[in-house]
């Protein structure tokens, strides 16, 4: 018995040290591994999917990297969780978000340039998207995905009310969307409506009323004289633009036109409102009550998976042609120089043709790489989907929104313009002059 004892404790002994020895191995390897995190808004939730599918793909090329993607809402709500863990020194190591970000993280010394990451594949990148990436003479991200906003529409439902010609102008729009308006149940009141318009004051507001902005020919500089003092920039007029060092105006005829346009579309009866910040979802189109929303490329791979008969139609003319660019860019966080090199070889991976050709066809968003653009597979994705061409041709039209640190600002007071006066608080000239006015007072 004592030698049965004695051989079972040196057989619990041999077991014990092999697995510990497997142990410190694997701890061994673990510690070779990178892991870094990436914070992401990707909506709606399919082209998450296909965005996890390309970071599964990454990481299992680079068994050394290990690429964890999080999704951390929709921007309004990144933004404040962004400065928080930047503050906090518990920022992650990669960012996807829109370019206007980029002077808020450049002021609080939270990005890594990325002046000397010139990988190849850099030269394959559409050079129109180059201003997104660059602030005062420094390069601090690289696009990931890019769009610009259109009007999905219901080709059944144009039909139904005799449309025969999709509208190119303001007044033809209006008189469309009057149109498709109609009580299907006979009670009196109507409960199906041309167009679904945006409630609330944050981003997405403001970004798909820009459009219209743009297209009533204004834009967010002026040349009104004075000169202010932000930061450490001299700057004219009211608002610093570190861009064109000219004024920013959002009360200019453009502005007001766009606004008027609106709300015109509301006191027709024509149009409703979403649920407060949530204009981009699309459940009253899908249902059949509101025969057009704005939109982006983005919602392709969504509504292609409903099935729902479904068209876009560029942005109507009020003086020109307009969109606005959108898109996302890819920031890196200082960390360690491990950390940062393990990132660029991911940001690398954003930028390929592979990449970008499969984000592309799966979410619908445009290519950046102008490769992946010409390439085969992405020409058999436009032939089966038409609706990619309207934002592609409409892209030559587009304007940008301004990246400098005070843009969060403009963007607010211009959504609390657009809210008060669709809610017929105020009315249009009143609400953008208000909004002018705060802006003047903070910057001053």
């Amino acid at each position: 018995m004592p030698s049965r004892f004695a051989s079972l404790l040196k057989s619990i002994f041999l077991i014990a040290l092999v697995c510990l020895c497997l142990s410190s191995c694997q701890s061994t390897q673990a510690s070779d591994v990178t892991h870094l995190t990436l914070w992401q808004g990707v909506n709606p939730p399919p082209n998450r999917d296909v965005l996890q599918k390309l970071v599964d793909r990454f990481n299992q090329q680079h068994p050394k990297i290990q690429v964890e993607s999080l999704y951390v809402g929709q921007g309004d709500q990144q933004m404040p969780k962004i400065l928080a863990a930047v503050v906090g020194n518990a920022a992650p190591d990669m960012l996807w978000f829109a370019p206007m970000i980029t002077g808020q993280l450049v002021e609080l010394n939270a990005l890594r340039s990325l002046d000397d990451f010139k990988p190849p594949v850099k030269s394959e990148l559409d050079p129109t998207l180059e201003e997104t990436t660059n602030y005062e003479g420094k390069t601090w991200s690289i696009p990931f995905s890019t769009n610009n906003v259109g009007i999905y529409y219901r080709p059944r439902l144009f039909k139904e009310a005799g449309i025969k010609e999709l509208p190119k102008t303001w007044a033809e729009f209006r008189s469309v969307a009057k149109q498709l308006t109609r009580d299907t149940d006979g009670d009196g009141k109507a409960d199906r409506f041309g167009m679904l318009l945006p409630l609330g004051k944050g981003e997405w507001t403001v970004f798909t009323w820009l459009p219209f902005m743009f297209s009533g020919g204004g834009n967010f500089t002026s040349s009104e004289a004075g000169v202010l003092i932000y930061g450490n920039n001299i700057i004219s007029g009211t608002v610093m633009n570190a861009q064109s060092s000219k004024a920013i105006d959002i009360s200019n005829p453009g502005a007001i036109a766009a606004l008027n346009f609106w709300r015109d579309l509301m006191q027709d009866g024509s149009a409703i409102l979403s649920q407060p910040e949530r204009g981009y979802e699309l459940d009253s189109f899908l249902a059949g009550k509101v025969a057009m929303q704005l939109s982006g490329p983005w919602t392709l791979g969504q509504l292609q998976a409903t099935q729902v008969d479904f068209g876009v139609l560029p942005i109507p003319t009020g003086s020109e042609p307009a969109t606005v660019i959108g898109g996302e860019n890819l920031f890196l966080f200082k960390s360690t120089p491990e950390r940062e090199q393990a990132a660029l070889k991911f940001a690398e991976f954003v930028m390929s043709e592979e990449f970008q050709t499969e984000w592309a066809i799966g979410t619908g968003y445009l290519p950046t790489n102008l490769k992946s653009r010409e390439s085969q597979a992405y020409q058999d994705f436009r032939s089966k989907q038409p609706a990619v061409d309207v934002f592609l041709n409409q892209a030559k039209f587009g304007k940008s929104r301004p990246i400098f640190p005070g843009y969060n600002r403009i963007s607010d007071n211009l959504g609390r313009a657009i809210e008060s006066t669709l809610l017929n608080r105020s009315t249009s000239e009143a609400a953008l002059k208000s909004s002018q006015q705060r802006l003047d007072l903070i910057f001053k």
